[in-house]
């Protein structure tokens, strides 16, 4: 394998570890304080009562000290190689594009290969935002990333893996391609000829977590749709079988993503797709401060002779 996917691999796979408890509390937040339920008709109507998740009530959501790894396994395992998929799919287009991955002359076409990059980790990241969404809203203690693949590949199959991947392509599409242009604009804009090896550490981090920042902020609206149709409820099992350990769970049928999204609007306000923006942007820094720096310190180090 090359040396972006590698550094790709490494990055993604530390910046969960780092970034996995804050983004326990921010899901919680998305997908709201209930669980959609349906009538006896089978109609999906609205919100059902459901654990807590305030930001008041921050203590709860770490009531056990497995819960700070909570959904971890799925996004360590997945993120990584969607991080390796992201990296070498952007340098490749960049290439193709008639640009230097290492010193880009055109932030459009930065852009652009980031959006292709978005666009290809799909493949990975549309399971793994699913498999952690759904074991991270769960307030079952038994509920992981194993049970809910389990559970779903039971009832649905492969394509129970990507339920929800449309919105999530989008997201990943349009956020990347933020990302790797506000990371090259910022690297750019504060980089000097006569920067020290500190100072370029400290610039890589500093540029790492903006971009993270301004990805985030531009995609949360999106995100917090995918989580919410992600996690809703999926058909009950039939009777004398034993009850799935997925979050939202009722008889009933799926609403489409713009249903979910005019749900969430009319019942909420146009505030409830910014809820979770202010713990997504701390974690946002912290980890694609970290991310970028272990990258670009993989890819200095694996490219040595």
């Amino acid at each position: 394998m090359s040396a972006d996917f590698w550094a790709g691999y490494t990055s993604g796979a530390v910046g969960i570890l780092i970034g996995n408890p804050l983004d326990l509390v921010k899901t919680r937040l998305q997908a709201g304080n209930a669980a959609p339920h349906a009538e006896p008709t089978g109609t999906v109507i609205g919100p059902a009562p459901a654990a807590d998740v305030s930001p008041r009530s921050f203590r709860q959501h770490f009531d056990r000290a497995g819960t700070l790894v909570k959904g971890t396994t799925a996004p360590l395992l997945g993120y990584g190689a969607l991080n390796a998929i992201l990296f070498m799919t952007y340098n490749r287009t960049l290439t193709l594009l008639h640009d230097t991955p290492e010193l880009p002359t055109s932030l459009a076409k930065v852009w652009c290969a980031g959006a292709a990059g978005g666009l290809a980790s799909f493949v990975v990241s549309a399971p793994t935002e699913l498999i952690k969404c759904r074991a991270q809203v769960s307030t079952d203690h038994a509920t992981s990333s194993w049970t809910v693949v389990r559970d779903v590949w039971k009832r649905e199959g492969i394509r129970g893996l990507y339920y929800g991947g449309g919105i999530t392509s989008i997201r990943d599409a349009f956020g990347y391609g933020w990302y790797f242009w506000t990371y090259e604009w910022s690297k750019q804009a504060v980089s000097s000829p006569t920067d020290t090896d500190r100072d370029t550490a400290i610039k890589v981090l500093l540029c790492g977590g903006l971009a993270g920042v301004v990805t985030w902020a531009s995609i949360f609206p999106l995100d917090v749709v995918k989580t919410r149709v992600q996690t809703q409820l999926i058909n009950a099992p039939p009777h004398g079988e034993s009850e799935t350990l997925l979050p939202h769970q009722a008889h009933g049928k799926r609403l489409s993503t713009l249903q979910v999204a005019r749900n969430a609007y009319q019942a909420e306000g146009a505030r409830v797709f910014f809820r979770g923006l202010g713990i997504c942007s701390i974690r946002a820094f912290v980890v694609n401060a970290v991310q970028w720096a272990v990258y670009e310190w993989m890819m200095r180090l694996l490219r040595q002779p």
